[in-house]
């Protein structure tokens, strides 16, 4: 059979609409030949006549029709849960770099949460409907380990899934978990790159080559290639420097029996960044009632930066990953997927906590701010590596029985991970805190910090977490009408931990204290929907979920009474309920959803005000409506939007929030997202876009004086991009264009907070062959 394909890397779009109208129009004339071929050709020399077939394409490059998990084996219109796609399209245009820029196109996700005390958070600290889910990030289905900030220039879609993850994944966040699709070898020769400068000194290389090496066999070599160093147009001193490598080669790509050999290799060497002071927002008061001048005093140059030109974020990640796919039959596919991942992090963060002993100020110099001094005597250390080796096996099956058609997913799981964590002396300056002293208004990065040197006290935590996996997903499809689906894991668990503590006098270790945990347990998870398709591209369904998260998880036991963390606990439970729609139209290329859904999550430890013991009856809720729209809404138009409003609440247990707010923190309570792009008829491209985040309510502490939240923003970004010849295209991106002042995330004392980006741009020169 001879088929007209419209390909992707068709030379331009014009092509592509004349080669589509030109197989409309044979389309009847080659129907009328096969019916007159018969009438001119004698029996000894007819011969079967090729059939021309037209394949309609309704992907395009923001609209996906699939998600990359083979658990997930129907199209997203008739997924009976909240998933969305973020193709490698869409985060192009918009000149996003890390992940936590790429999720920006799905509302209310994102780093809202700063740290604790004077630590900050590493890596992509995400959180998704009122919960962290910086664990619940995966590679290719499996889970990627380490606190660092992950680049998207190896990512072909990245797959957002909202709800309890636990019958697809195993143990993890409440309200959902984040899977990054990598690229791979393809049967295609393609060579592309760009080349992008920007403010704060951005400058950044990328490199893509995809080469056939033998079209009989399926044998191709892809290669992708990163190298950045750029300061950041938000903060002076902080700076991103990381190059990488990732080579792909197939076997067997156009065969039944398909087997891809990854490996990505990731180095890093930043400059983090520890926030500014919040005196001056909206919500500060004086933390020292004896001095309330500080209370008035204005806001510090978000710009200034706090930390050491010293410090220093040191990152080396390494995966290995093999995946082998056969078809046995038609709807008869095995999928098994290896991998060996480590990633070693080596940090240091020079921090602060402005409370009122740390911000100086004297009676000769209270009237005049410029004067007033900070403190940074908190040094924030990481010297951390991750391992995982894992094994997962998928087979995917179909098969009738009387007037059901099932598709079966049966999987087993096999996954070894490990973490170990050194602590260093001393924690902080101390008593030679002074030498951290520095000007609030005009710090200055390159003043010596007397009195310290990194080295390790003995101190370390070691946990290794195996665990062994069955699950089973049945989609049962009644007539054209109803999709019924269940789904069913189960996850054995067990974890082994040591804590060994350092006890130290005049910076030296004078003994080791080592602490030893053992847990373990299996965790049985479900999911079960019903699907009607009022039409062929519609769908209305129901799904209720679970998922469950025990102590340990995050490879830290705790054997404190107040801490979830204690193996004598059972497992948070969480229980997510959703009812939505979805639609595609425009002959497929426009997708519609809405969502109705509601989290549950108990089994959180309170401590009774009575008997002032610990018990597990904290419950927390969040309940709300998710909208969306991604595709083309006319020619050459094309849209990602979303709006999400949440309702949290503590249901049973102490109130969470600084303010007292009966709600959760870092979650803002109305979110909005848009990028849309228009491509003109002579090459030029724009595009632009909006982003609105609630409010958000910071956690409670003890803080005296410090904003009990953030204020909500509106920032608006455009695009425009010009195609030059078929080879090379210019793109300028322009963030920020009302240059608004905004937090992005604010720490859980309310001390410090991280400036949003202001006015800013890129130009980035693409060029494929």
């Amino acid at each position: 059979m001879h088929s007209i394909k419209s390909r992707k890397h068709a030379p331009s779009r014009f092509h592509q609409h004349m080669s589509a109208a030109l197989a409309t129009m044979l389309l009847p004339l080659a129907a009328g030949a096969s019916d007159a071929v018969p009438q001119v050709l004698d029996d000894a020399s007819s011969a079967p006549v090729s059939k021309v077939e037209v394949r309609g394409k309704t992907e395009n490059d923001f609209k996906a029709d699939h998600a990359s998990s083979p658990k997930y084996t129907e199209k997203l219109v008739d997924t009976a849960q909240s998933v969305q796609v973020i193709k490698k399209e869409l985060i192009e245009q918009q000149g996003a770099l890390t992940l936590t820029e790429a999720l920006r196109n799905t509302p209310g996700v994102g780093a809202f949460f700063l740290g604790e005390n004077g630590n900050t958070n590493t890596g992509d600290a995400i959180f998704m409907r009122g919960f962290d889910t910086s664990g619940s990030i995966f590679v290719d289905g499996v889970r990627d380990v380490g606190s660092i900030s992950r680049d998207v220039f190896n990512l072909e879609q990245i797959d957002v899934v909202k709800g309890p993850a636990g019958t697809d994944n195993g143990r993890g966040a409440p309200t959902g978990s984040v899977n990054l699709v990598t690229k791979k070898a393809a049967m295609e020769d393609a060579v592309s790159g760009s080349v992008t400068g920007g403010s704060a000194s951005q400058k950044r290389i990328t490199a893509d080559v995809n080469k056939v090496l033998n079209e009989k066999r399926g044998i191709a070599l892809r290669l992708n290639a990163m190298a950045q160093d750029s300061g950041h147009a938000a903060r002076d001193v902080v700076n991103d420097k990381r190059w990488a490598i990732a080579p792909s080669v197939g076997f067997g790509l156009n065969g039944p029996t398909r087997v891809v050999l990854d490996y990505l290799h990731v180095k890093q060497d930043n400059i983090p960044d520890g926030g500014v002071p919040t005196i001056g927002l909206p919500g500060y008061t004086s933390p020292d009632a004896t001095r309330p001048q500080i209370g008035g005093a204005p806001m510090v140059d978000p710009q200034n930066f706090y930390g050491s030109d010293a410090d220093y974020d040191k990152i080396t990640a390494d995966m290995a990953t093999v995946r082998i796919e056969h078809d046995f039959a038609p709807g008869f596919k095995l999928h098994n997927i290896a991998r060996y991942g480590r990633t070693s992090q080596d940090y240091l963060l020079t921090a602060f906590m402005g409370t009122s002993a740390n911000i100086g100020t004297t009676p000769a110099t209270l009237g005049t701010p410029e004067a007033w001094t900070l403190v940074r005597n908190t040094r924030t250390i990481k010297d951390q590596s991750n391992k995982i080796i894992t094994n997962q096996t998928a087979l995917t099956s179909q098969f009738g029985t009387g007037a059901l058609q099932h598709t079966l997913v049966t999987g087993l799981e096999f996954t070894s991970e490990s973490q170990v964590a050194y602590s260093y002396i001393p924690a902080s300056l101390g008593t030679v805190g002074v030498a951290g002293r520095t000007s609030l208004y005009a710090p200055d990065p390159s003043a010596a910090l007397v009195g310290f040197a990194p080295k390790r006290s003995g101190a370390y935590n070691d946990a290794t977490v195996d665990t062994q996996s069955l699950y089973a997903f049945d989609t049962i499809k009644i007539g054209d009408r109803w999709i019924v689906t269940g789904g069913l894991r189960a996850d054995r668990y067990s974890g082994d931990y040591t804590a060994v503590a350092a006890t130290i006098v005049n910076n030296a270790t004078t003994a080791l204290t080592p602490t030893h945990f053992k847990v373990g347990d299996t965790l049985v998870n479900g999911k079960l929907s019903v699907l009607y398709k009022p039409t062929a591209n519609s769908s209305v369904y129901a799904m209720a979920a679970s998922s469950k998260q025990p102590p340990g998880a995050s490879f830290t036991v705790s054997g404190n009474l107040n801490s979830a963390q204690n193996p004598i606990y059972d497992p948070q439970e969480t229980l997510t309920t959703e009812i939505g729609g979805k639609v595609d139209l425009l002959r497929q290329k426009l997708a519609l959803t809405a969502a109705l859904f509601r989290t549950e999550v108990k089994n959180e430890v309170e401590q009774d005000p009575v008997d002032l013991k610990y018990y597990q009856t904290g419950k927390k809720r969040v309940q709300g409506v998710e909208l969306g729209m991604v595709g083309e809404v006319a020619r050459n138009w094309l849209v990602s939007a979303g709006y999400l409003y949440m309702d949290t609440s503590v249901e049973a247990g102490k109130l969470v929030t600084a303010g007292g707010e009966n709600a959760l923190t870092y979650t803002p309570k109305s979110a909005f997202t848009l990028w849309t792009s228009y491509d003109l008829p002579f090459g030029l491209k724009v595009g632009g876009g909006a982003r609105y985040s609630g409010r958000l309510l910071r956690g409670t502490d003890g803080a005296v004086g410090t904003p009990a939240y953030a204020d909500s923003y509106w920032v608006v970004d455009a695009m425009a991009s010009y195609a030059i010849n078929r080879n090379l295209d210019i793109r300028l991106n322009v963030y920020n264009l009302g240059d608004e002042r905004y937090v992005a995330a604010i720490n859980k004392s309310g001390y410090r907070y991280t400036p949003g980006t202001p006015r800013s741009a890129s130009l980035t020169a693409n060029l494929r062959f």
